[in-house]
C-alpha cells in the first residue's frame, strides 16, 4: 500500500510540474480578499456478518488576502457504530495561517482533537515552520511540502497524558482536469524525543463534478498512531462515498 501511495503522489506531481508556465502561481490581485468554502458529507453502511454505519463530514473555509496571506480553517467529524456499539467519534479542528511569497511558505498551526477510536479525551497542538510549493494556482491545484515543529499535549481516556514536541511533515497534492479533482494529504509526525512515538495519516479524495458547486466524492482515510489507550487500536481505515459542496474560486 505505501508503494501505491508513492506512485500516485509522484504521478500527480509530474502532471502538475509539466503544466504550462501560463498557469503560474498566485495570480491574485494585491487588494483582493478571496473566500472559498467547501463542505463534504460521506458515509458507509453494511449489513450481514458485520453491521456497520459510518458518517463523516468535513468543513473547510479558506481566506486569502492579496498575494501573500492565507488562513485555512478546517474541521472534521466522524461518527461510526459497529454491531450497535459506538466505535468512532472523531473530532478534529485546526487553523493554519500562512504567509507566502513566490514558492516559499511560512506556516503556523493551532489544533484541537478528540478520538474515541484512539482513546483521546483531548489533544491540543501549537506550532510553526516553513513550507515550499512546487506548484500552485488559483484553481486549487497544488504540489507542496511543509515541515513544522509542534508542541502537543494529549490526555487519554485511561487517565494518562503525554506532552511532547513533534516534527510534522506534510505532503499535499491536488490536481483537477475538467470535471475530476483528485487530492491527497499525507502527514508523518514523529516525536523529537522518541522516533518510535509517531503518527502517520493519509486522506485521499476523488471528486466528480455534477454541477458548478456539487460533486460526488470518494474518500480514503487512514491513520496510525503508535501510542494509544489500552483496549483501543492503533490503525483505522475508512472508505466512504458521498457529496461535497464548494464555492467557486
Amino acid at each position: 500500500m505505501p508503494k501505491l501511495y508513492c506512485f500516485c503522489l509522484l504521478f500527480l506531481a509530474a502532471l502538475l510540474l509539466v503544466a504550462p508556465a501560463a498557469r503560474a502561481q498566485n495570480q491574485q490581485q494585491r487588494d483582493t480578499t478571496l473566500i472559498v468554502y467547501n463542505s463534504q458529507l460521506t458515509g458507509a453502511f453494511s449489513k450481514g456478518g458485520v453491521n456497520r454505519a459510518l458518517l463523516s463530514t468535513t468543513q473547510a473555509l479558506t481566506f486569502t488576502r492579496g498575494q501573500h496571506y492565507g488562513l485555512p480553517l478546517n474541521g472534521s467529524f466522524i461518527y461510526g457504530k459497529q454491531d450497535g456499539l459506538l466505535r468512532e467519534r472523531e473530532l478534529l479542528l485546526n487553523a493554519t495561517p500562512y504567509y507566502y511569497k513566490g514558492r516559499f511558505r511560512a506556516y503556523a498551526i493551532g489544533g484541537f482533537e478528540r478520538s474515541n477510536l484512539r482513546g483521546i479525551t483531548d489533544r491540543v497542538q501549537l506550532g510553526a515552520g516553513p513550507g515550499w510549493a512546487f506548484y500552485s494556482d488559483t484553481l486549487g491545484r497544488e504540489v507542496s511540502i511543509s515541515n513544522l515543529i509542534i508542541r502537543e499535549k494529549t490526555n487519554f481516556q485511561d487517565g494518562t497524558f503525554k506532552l511532547t514536541a513533534r516534527n510534522s511533515v506534510r505532503l499535499k497534492v491536488a490536481y483537477s482536469i475538467k470535471i475530476l479533482t483528485v487530492s491527497s494529504t499525507t502527514f508523518y509526525q514523529p516525536s523529537l524525543a522518541n522516533f518510535n512515538n509517531y503518527r502517520f495519516s493519509n486522506v485521499s479524495t476523488a471528486a466528480l463534478k455534477l454541477t458548478n458547486h456539487l460533486a460526488f466524492n470518494f474518500s480514503y482515510n487512514y491513520t496510525h498512531e503508535s501510542q494509544y489507550s489500552e483496549g483501543k487500536v492503533p490503525d483505522n481505515t475508512n472508505i466512504t462515498v458521498g457529496f461535497s459542496y464548494s464555492t467557486k474560486r
